[in-house]
This record gives C-alpha cells, sequence and structure tokens, in this order.
C-alpha cells in the first residue's frame, strides 16, 4: 500500500505542478483560448496560405506562449525590463516570484531594439525591382494617398481614449506592412505589440478578401475596363542612382525614418550594382529566412493570455480594419483623380495598391481589372504604386516616431 500510495503522490505532484492543471484554475480558461487561436492561426497559415512565411512562426510562437509554466513568453517590452529581467528585479505579480529571463527573452531582445524589421526591410529591398515606380514617377502619389488611413485612425483611436503612442501604433497597421508596424509599436507602445502584429499580418494575408468589394464601390465599370499603355524602358544607372537619392533625400528630411529606407535602398543597391550578386542573394534568401523564423516567433510569444486577452484587443484589431481599409479607399480615389486629369489614360484600380502589401496588392489590381476586361494586364502599372507604398509606409512610420517618439 505504501508503494501505492507513493506512486499516487508522485502522479499527483507532476500534475500539480503541469501546466494541464493551470487549466482548472481561476485564469486558466484565458490560455486554452489563446491556444484555440493559436491553431486558427496555424490552420489560416497551413492550409489557407494566409503569408504562411510569417504567420505560422507568429502563431507557434503564440502556442509557445500560452503554455503555462513553460517560460516561452516574452517577460518584458522595454530596453529596461530586459536590464530589470537579466539581473531579477522583474518579479511576477501572480505568484510573487522573481522572473527569470527564457528563450523567447532573448530573442525578442531582436525585436525591441530595432534590430529585425531593418533587417527584413533588406531582404525586401533585394528582392524588389523598382523599375515600374522608376518608370511612371506619379505612382509616388498613389503609394502616398493609401498612407492616409493611418492618419485618419491616429486620428479615431485618440479620441477613443488611446494614447497618442498607441493611437500611432494602430494606425500604423494602415500601411499594410508587418516588420514597419513592428518596428514603430516596439518604440512607441511594446506592451501592445503582439496584437498589432497579429492584426498587422492578418489584414496582409487578407488583401485579396478586404480590397476587391472597396475597389469595385469606388470605380465605375467603365474605370476598371480602362487598358493602360506600355510603361517606358529604365535604365541601368537610373535603377542605380535611385536607392541612393531615396536614401538620402529620405533620411535627411526624416532621420528616424532612415534605418527602415536606408537598409531597403541599400538591399536594392545590392541587387542592382551588378556587383554585388553574391550578398544580394544572401540577403534575399539566408538572412531573410533566419530573421523572419526569429522575428515571427518572438513577436507570437508576447501573446500570452496576460496581455492579449483583453476588451482593447479587440478594439484594436477594429481599428486596424479601419485603417487598412481607409487606406484602400485614399488609394483608389486618387486613382480616379489620375483618371480623370489623365483624361481616361490611368485606370484608377492600381491606387489600391499603393498599401504596402507587396505583390499581392498589386496581384489584387490586376485581377480585377481582368475581371472587368479580359485583355487588360495591370500588374506592372501596380506595382508601382505597391513598391511605393512600401517606401511610404517607411515615411509614414518615420513621422509618427519624430512627433511621437
Amino acid at each position: 500500500m505504501d508503494i501505492l500510495q507513493g506512486i499516487w503522490n508522485a502522479v499527483a505532484d507532476v500534475f500539480a505542478n503541469s501546466g494541464y492543471a493551470y487549466f482548472f484554475t481561476d485564469g486558466g480558461y484565458k490560455n486554452l483560448i489563446m491556444l484555440g487561436f493559436s491553431f486558427l492561426f496555424l490552420w489560416l497559415g497551413i492550409k489557407k496560405g494566409f503569408e504562411p512565411l510569417l504567420m505560422i512562426p507568429i502563431a507557434f510562437g503564440m502556442l509557445l506562449a500560452n503554455i503555462p509554466g513553460a517560460n516561452l513568453a516574452v517577460q518584458y517590452h522595454s530596453l529596461d525590463g530586459f536590464i530589470d529581467l537579466l539581473a531579477g528585479r522583474v518579479v511576477n505579480e501572480a505568484t510573487g516570484a522573481v522572473c527569470t529571463p527564457g528563450l523567447m527573452d532573448f530573442l525578442y531582445f531582436g525585436v525591441k531594439a530595432g534590430i529585425y524589421p531593418p533587417l527584413i526591410f533588406l531582404g525586401i529591398g533585394a528582392m524588389t525591382d523598382f523599375t515600374p515606380l522608376i518608370a511612371n514617377p506619379k505612382s509616388f502619389i498613389l503609394g502616398a494617398a493609401a498612407q492616409f488611413g493611418i492618419f485618419i485612425t491616429y486620428v479615431g483611436a485618440t479620441l477613443l481614449g488611446f494614447t497618442p503612442q498607441e493611437s500611432g501604433s494602430i494606425a500604423i497597421i494602415g500601411g499594410a506592412d508587418g516588420p514597419t508596424a513592428i518596428f514603430v509599436t516596439s518604440i512607441l507602445s511594446p506592451a501592445l505589440l503582439g496584437t498589432i502584429a497579429v492584426a498587422a499580418y492578418s489584414y496582409m494575408a487578407l488583401v485579396p478578401v478586404i480590397q476587391p468589394p472597396i475597389m469595385r464601390a469606388l470605380t465605375t465599370k467603365k474605370e476598371r475596363a480602362v487598358v493602360m499603355g506600355n510603361l517606358r524602358p529604365v535604365s541601368k544607372l537610373e535603377k542605380i542612382l535611385f536607392p541612393i537619392m531615396v536614401t538620402v533625400i529620405v533620411a535627411l528630411l526624416l532621420p528616424d525614418a532612415a534605418a527602415l529606407v536606408g537598409m531597403l535602398m541599400f538591399g536594392n543597391l545590392l541587387k542592382e550594382s551588378g556587383r554585388t550578386e553574391r550578398i544580394a542573394k544572401a540577403a534575399q534568401n539566408e538572412l531573410m529566412n533566419i530573421v523572419t523564423i526569429l522575428l515571427g516567433v518572438s513577436v507570437g510569444a508576447t501573446t500570452s493570455a496576460q496581455t492579449f486577452f483583453k476588451w482593447q484587443t479587440l478594439l484594436i484589431i477594429a481599428l486596424g480594419l479601419v485603417a487598412f481599409s481607409c487606406g484602400t479607399a485614399f488609394g483608389v480615389l486618387f486613382g480616379k483623380l489620375m483618371y480623370i486629369f489623365s483624361k481616361g489614360k490611368v485606370n484608377p484600380l492600381i491606387g489600391s495598391a499603393g498599401v504596402s502589401a507587396v505583390p499581392m496588392a498589386a496581384r489584387v489590381s490586376q485581377k480585377e481589372g481582368q475581371r472587368e476586361n479580359p485583355t487588360n494586364f495591370l500588374l506592372m502599372h501596380a506595382m508601382g504604386p505597391n513598391v511605393s507604398g512600401v517606401i511610404g509606409s517607411a515615411v509614414a512610420a518615420g513621422v509618427l516616431l519624430t512627433l511621437l517618439g
């Protein structure tokens, strides 16, 4: 009997100290719900193919963060907090125990220190062809117009009671640029990082669902059927000078945007120079893949039940949708203005590609144009506003950081 009692006590002790036992406590249901969300996002990434390269790491980071007792949730949201954590000065409010840094705390340092997002931009720059934008500089107007959704949402979030820093972090979702949203939020309002990252990448993945109804509502059948002429050829010299000049102009105007724009243009220069093919490929592939893994899983680990499971989260997600929708709408409306001033030579559908979801937004413009006119080919024309939207979102981030940082 003593042996059986001992075995029973050992089993009971193992269960009492397991994550399963935590699910039966007062707050345990929150972790279960968050695990359910992680399964949903994994399903969206794996089954539906919604931004899988980041959706899957973020979802798995969310899963790890909500396993009780695993110490895999990010426990700090500032650089000072990281120092306190390493020094053993951070105390768990629920248990009163001194927190010890876990794996995700060290990985998350790259987010909080502003390392991962610029490196992602380096890889994006090395993969991006700015030829459509150089061939048609007017595309800059559409890329800039799509950023209006950011500033409208900033005002709305402020009126709803969010602080200016929180409002800026929420509004940047409208740029449809995950790394930019993470970069801005990690500086302005790091406690909201998990929520905003999930919202930003979710809306990026849902571009083919969200944008078409807005595009159809704001344009006529005649406008959507417009066939645009061929773009002019772009010289090698123009391709080389473009990233250098954009870096100089933007960095001097908005130093806070220099990290993002500078790395974006540096990556593009590596691609276009014709002298650095090896490191350009490394930026596109090995570096980009490694940083994507570290960024995704560490950001996902910020979405613990204690920080994510709030009514505020739903409001942030709703405001993010407003920001993204307004960005799409303003891009289309400015496209209509260009249609009028060009006397029907510009298809306003390309304005929706002004958001920074490359190349998905451009593909949506192409699809909607061919829906009305099967002979229409808008992809290259839409890529101009699309890549200008990448620059525009980085510039908008610089404006927010300059005014609110």
